[in-house]
């Protein structure tokens, strides 16, 4: 089963559930509209190539579609679709007026110059333009995307629209400070999942376990290691481990100098596979999708996965965790800091403001608070998992603006 099927088979469970409306149900297992695009690029040897990129609106009840446009060589239809129908409901559960999207362009970024990105960029927002904008979709940074590209691609939408790039700079989000861009954006789903663990349960001298040392899990580790033990960490050449807890900013330090986790001093090597079954109080998957599933879900020994990334653990692991007593704390609540942030974002410059990181960090704590509050409220009065409470929530949510 693909991770949209995922997407779309929690929707069903949820909506049973929380005896949710059919016709709200139906609406939410669609697509609105998917753009599939073909455009060409000139590469740096004066060849042209044929780049394929995707744009998919799932949801916009709530407000204007919001989500990442990732640049990857497996970037596929139906990870885009399952993203974007996740980004939905995880605006919903956070509170925020915004909608479902998500983006991709098919390529290899690591086999491209800087001028080749910024050319196949700007082509890309070339053949998407008229369907994303400040009040119809708004972009933001995903995989080998950052606030680089971001410029780029508001440059190349107020070129296309014909205003000044200072009019235009609520089209996407995550952009550079100087670009407009949020105190805070760069940190926000780490520091929102932090908020999140720390709102569900005391995490002094907690032993944590990280997979991913990607943006999200790398942060996450900084910021929580100031109060637990971070024992183990992996990334996509290996893993590490160390029972006292290692030191997070030696690793980090050693991490751009080695671009990976593997070889840390003091430290023992672990198999990706065998990191995820070691006994801890919080796993955190900070990667990719399914990892957790039905074939290791069993051997899983932490007492509380917080979910960094986007459907780490599949439906039939949701069932044996939620039956072993393990507390999941989902995506769409676990990693909604980076929305929440990029929606702070949006508002400052649609307002043509600017607010400090103390600030930002302030309305992303009630924010993320609240949130988790009411997904475990809502779990707990249906008596089902997390998950399950949560897309209730932002099922309720989404179907109070259309269904009246």
């Amino acid at each position: 089963m693909n991770v949209y099927e995922n997407a779309k088979s929690v929707i069903r469970r949820a909506g049973e559930i929380g005896k949710i409306d059919d016709d709200l149900i139906r609406i939410l297992l669609n697509i609105q509209k998917e753009i599939h695009v073909r455009f060409p690029v000139k590469m740096d040897d004066g060849s042209l190539r044929i780049f394929e990129g995707y744009r998919v609106q799932h949801n916009n009840f709530l407000g204007p579609y919001k989500g990442g446009i990732r640049y990857h060589p497996d970037v596929d239809i139906n990870e885009v679709r399952a993203l974007a129908m996740w980004m939905s409901l995880k605006c919903a559960v956070a509170g925020l007026p915004l909608g479902g999207g998500k983006g991709g362009v098919v390529c290899n970024p690591k086999e491209m110059s800087r001028t080749e990105l910024e050319r196949m960029t700007k082509g890309f927002i070339d053949a998407i333009y008229l369907d994303i904008g400040p009040e119809k979709d708004i972009p933001a940074p995903d995989v080998y995307t950052n606030s680089e590209v971001m410029g780029w691609i508001v440059d190349e939408y107020a070129k296309q629209v014909g205003k000044k790039k200072e009019e235009v700079l609520g089209v996407v989000t995550g952009k550079s400070l100087s670009d407009g861009g949020s105190e805070g954006r760069g940190e926000a789903t780490a520091r929102g999942g932090e908020f999140v663990l720390m709102e569900f349960m005391a995490v002094k001298d907690k032993k944590i376990v990280i997979q991913g040392f990607g943006n999200a899990g790398r942060v996450f580790a900084k910021l929580i290691s100031k109060n637990a033990r971070v024992i183990a960490v992996s990334d996509s050449k290996g893993g590490i481990y160390k029972g006292e807890g290692l030191n997070i900013e030696e690793l980090i330090k050693h991490k751009e100098e080695t671009g990976s986790v593997v070889g840390f001093r003091d430290s023992s090597e672990i198999e990706n596979n065998e990191l995820l079954k070691l006994e801890c109080d919080v796993l955190v998957p900070a990667a990719l999708e399914s990892v957790i599933t039905l074939e290791n879900a069993s051997e899983i020994k932490a007492g509380v996965v917080l979910e960094l990334a986007n459907g780490p653990t599949t439906p039939e692991a949701d069932e044996i965790l939620f039956k072993r007593g393990v507390q999941i704390l989902p995506d769409i609540l676990a990693n909604a800091g980076g929305v929440s942030v990029s929606y702070f974002e949006w508002v400052q410059n649609m307002r043509g403001e600017k607010w400090s990181k103390e600030k930002v960090d302030e309305m992303l704590k009630e924010k993320m608070g609240v949130a988790t509050k009411e997904v475990l409220g809502k779990a707990k009065e249906l008596n089902v998992n997390n998950r399950l409470g949560a897309y209730v929530l932002a099922m309720e949510r989404i179907g109070r603006t259309q269904l009246q």
